[in-house]
């Protein structure tokens, strides 16, 4: 079996150095393998180069791996060698970075990863048709993978692309709708970030060989532990730092748009609930010191506490159907460090 470092103490981020080392030549030969313009787009945005296409010294600033992660350990956990769920990590990779490029064009957001975002570099042509072309490569990949899974793979990846179409296309209404419930929230979020963690969890299974059952435990894992990340995200984007985080703290209330903490907060009773809703029906573009009221309001209103919770109840969801699974013993504490660190990440 390929070889699988101890992973940190709970608490601090897993070391995934290892993944890196698994994922990175079919990664970049999966890139590389874009046109040129779309390579170039494509090969800034993970930070492997600058604008002009130089290479990069540091490259720390290309994300966690988390998705590929949990693909080779969901391989692992059902007693495969995580080599052999590479086609799907790499899959989930491409797909994850096809829809920051576009979220990134849709929300308008000018930085991603530290660095000022593909498009307003590029321009919005260039990013949509890299997201685009990584696609399309991502099904190239899994078409690719060893014959007799690589069908039930694409189809994974199918019904997942179409989950995460709806689940962005239900965090755009949002923005237009006068009232969205906690419940329709967590229904977007299932779709549009627990999906594609789910997918990668249920493709290291498929290309593991696993049965129907395992499969659907890693799953209903991914798509948990996906939910709960989206509420840990939503909080640190309202009270984390923009350090940490690689974009702007408080843009989301800057634009107005209604994360958990947000639909919690003006579904609540109250007078702090009360003034957030004329706060977000006010037409003038909100300043500093209106952000920085919404932030507190939000919190009187119970909005904090109320993702915090539901963040706690999807990370518990998701430990239990990774008990269907019937993971390894070694794989399952690799996979509770990595959700865990993803759920309680510092603000």
């Amino acid at each position: 079996m390929s070889q699988i470092t101890d992973s940190a103490p709970t608490g601090a981020f897993p070391r995934l150095d290892w993944v890196d080392d698994v994922l990175s030549p079919a990664l970049r030969s999966a890139v590389e393998s874009l046109p040129s313009a779309e390579c170039l787009v494509a090969r800034y945005h993970r930070g492997w180069c600058e604008a002009d296409g130089a290479p990069r010294t540091d490259t720390s600033g290309g994300g966690k791996s988390v998705r590929p992660a949990l693909a080779l350990l969901s391989a692992a956990a059902v007693g495969a060698d995580p080599s052999d769920a590479v086609p799907g990590a790499v899959a989930v990779e491409l797909v994850h970075d096809f829809t920051l490029l576009h979220d990134d064009v849709i929300d308008g957001d000018a930085l991603r990863r530290h660095r000022p975002a593909a498009w307003s570099l590029f321009g919005t042509p260039a990013a949509v048709l890299t997201g685009d072309a990584l696609l399309v490569a991502a099904l190239r990949v899994l078409a690719q993978a060893p014959a007799g899974r690589s069908g039930a793979a694409v189809r994974e990846l199918v019904g997942t692309l179409l989950e995460l179409v709806e689940g962005q296309s239900r965090d755009v209404a949002f923005e237009k709708a006068h009232e969205v419930s906690v419940a329709d929230y967590l229904a977007m979020a299932a779709g549009k970030t627990g999906s594609l963690m789910g997918c990668a969890c249920a493709l290291g299974g498929v290309l593991a060989g696993a049965d129907a059952v395992r499969v659907g435990g890693l799953r209903e894992f991914g798509r948990s532990l996906g939910v709960a990340f989206q509420c840990a995200d939503d909080i640190l984007g309202i009270w984390g730092r923009s350090a940490r985080s690689g974009k702007p703290v408080g843009a989301d209330l800057a634009a107005r748009k209604k994360s958990l903490p947000v639909v919690a907060a003006l579904a609540a009773p109250g007078a702090a609930a009360e003034r957030l809703r004329e706060l977000y029906r006010t037409p003038r573009q909100p300043g500093e010191t209106d952000v920085d009221l919404a932030r507190h309001l939000v919190e009187e209103a119970g909005g904090r506490q109320a993702a915090e919770e539901e963040a706690r109840r999807h990370m518990a969801a998701a430990l239990r159907s990774l008990s269907l699974a019937r993971p390894t013993a070694d794989a399952y504490r690799q996979l509770h460090d990595i959700a865990w660190a993803m759920t309680r990440r510092e603000s």
